[in-house]
């Protein structure tokens, strides 16, 4: 007996270590694959940066495979200098409408159209249809639409009294705020010019895209052709006599800023003040408007000369060709951008109109209860947005003749307006058309003809 129990004992034991070595041995667990790590590009104030702060970290919080970093800048100028010297290589990066033409000419974007399809962005509906044309080439969409806000004019209420200027039989604007003719812009420029109190009634840039909407409702135009422009076509003859028209307003030392005051402040501080009654600018303009204590304002369309129309900051979303799988990966981060809850984060900041228009029509951007009261105005005159030719000289012609068109506005006389003009356009055709030979009476050192005095 005791020999069976040995025997079984033993037995056991080898069994049990026999099932022991067979167990397969516990696998580790694979390490989780490493998440996609990508820059998202921008510029703006601190409140708009904090904004896009936001979104980012609302984005990473949900994502499993990707981890977006906010790169910025105050300015685009400071942002694309940084790109274009490889300081900075972001994958999706904003920019403004008038850099698309360089952007795609140095091969710095990846075209659009076939991933927000894959992704069933809508964007023949959502969004602003000149917004999308904006940054369209080349019968493909090159960069996301994101922010659209026009030109319009901003008033001081307490300067401009419409009901007080209807009653003394001045010209007004409808009490809808939809647009107004030059007579009444007019009207209401001397009706804010108040001697007594020190005040002037308006003030515009004096550039050539602070003049652009004045050109093109006059019915004319700022280039001689939209597609591929060899020079500016301000000596056109309605071109001229638009702008004949905008500068006996603009130029009359009564009614705007003189130079002395522009160098003691920029128009903005003085309308700040309350000692400017009308300024032309954009969204961007209304928060810093909003923290000034005391001032009440609110906005109208640029005046008409024949028919309503403007000009518009753009910006939009790129997506930097850095390969396929992050280029796939962007486009993801793209798609949360553009919703309306990212969107309405950024909308509400004041300072971005959204061109996704789904928001832009929402409480998040109009602002109910805060000035400007009519913001409706934004995306009324998005309709009126003519959009200027793409080219990559933008910045340089800006340089080239924006000191002639400034002579323009604050010269008192100017002796063959169209003549002057010519003479601009003149000039922009030396940096604009490859095939420019110039005159032989031309002066030596290339400046153009100035402006004169007399009528």
């Amino acid at each position: 007996m005791v020999g069976v129990a040995l025997a079984v004992l033993v037995g056991m034991i080898a069994l049990a270590s026999g099932t022991e070595q067979q167990q397969p041995a516990t696998r580790p667990k694979p390490p989780a694959a490493a998440k996609t790590e990508l820059e998202l590009a921008v510029w703006g104030s601190e409140q708009e940066i904090a904004a896009y702060q936001t979104v980012v970290d609302a984005y990473n919080a949900s994502s499993k495979d990707t981890s977006v970093a906010i790169v910025s800048w105050p300015d685009a100028d400071a942002m694309l200098d940084a790109m274009r010297s490889d300081e900075a290589k972001p994958d999706l990066y904003l920019l403004p409408r008038g850099e698309l033409a360089q952007t795609v000419a140095e091969k710095r974007n990846v075209p659009l159209l076939d991933l927000i399809n894959e992704r069933e962005i809508p964007i023949g509906d959502d969004f602003a249809r000149d917004a999308v044309s904006a940054f369209s080439i080349e019968d493909d969409l090159q960069c996301m639409p994101y922010a659209a806000s026009p030109m319009v004019i901003y008033y001081n209420t307490d300067l401009i009294d419409f009901e007080a200027m209807e009653a003394e039989g001045l010209p007004v604007p409808r009490g809808d705020h939809t647009g107004w003719n030059f007579a009444e812009f007019r009207a209401a420029a001397e009706f804010g010019s108040r001697p007594r109190r020190n005040t002037r009634g308006i003030y515009i840039d004096p550039t050539l895209r602070g003049l652009a909407p004045f050109v093109y409702s006059g019915g004319g135009q700022l280039f001689d052709n939209d597609g591929d422009p060899a020079s500016l076509a301000l000596g056109e003859d309605g071109s001229t006599d638009a702008l004949r028209r905008t500068l006996e307003l603009l130029r009359d030392p009564r009614l705007t800023l003189s130079s002395q005051q522009l160098e003691r402040r920029s128009a903005v501080e003085w309308f700040q003040r309350g000692k400017l009654a009308m300024i032309a600018g954009f969204r961007s303009m209304t928060p810093e408007l909003r923290a000034t204590e005391g001032l009440s304002f609110d906005v109208m369309p640029m005046p008409s000369l024949g028919s309503p129309q403007t000009v518009a900051d753009l910006d939009a979303i790129c997506i930097a060709p850095n390969g396929p799988a992050r280029t796939d990966a962007s486009a993801n981060v793209l798609s949360y951008l553009v919703s309306d809850e990212a969107l309405a984060r950024v909308a509400g900041t004041g300072y971005v109109q959204p061109a996704k228009l789904t928001v832009a029509f929402s409480d998040d951007f109009l602002q109910p209860g805060r000035a400007p009261e009519h913001a409706g105005v934004f995306n009324a005159v998005m309709r009126s947005i003519v959009l200027p030719p793409l080219m990559s000289q933008g910045s340089e012609l800006r340089e080239l003749v924006d000191p002639d068109i400034e002579t323009l506005l604050t010269t008192p006389d100017i002796g063959d307006l169209q003549e002057a003009l010519r003479a601009i356009d003149e000039k922009s055709r030396t940096l604009l058309d490859p095939d420019y030979e110039e005159p032989s009476d031309a002066p030596s050192d290339g400046s153009s003809p100035s402006a004169t005095d007399g009528d």
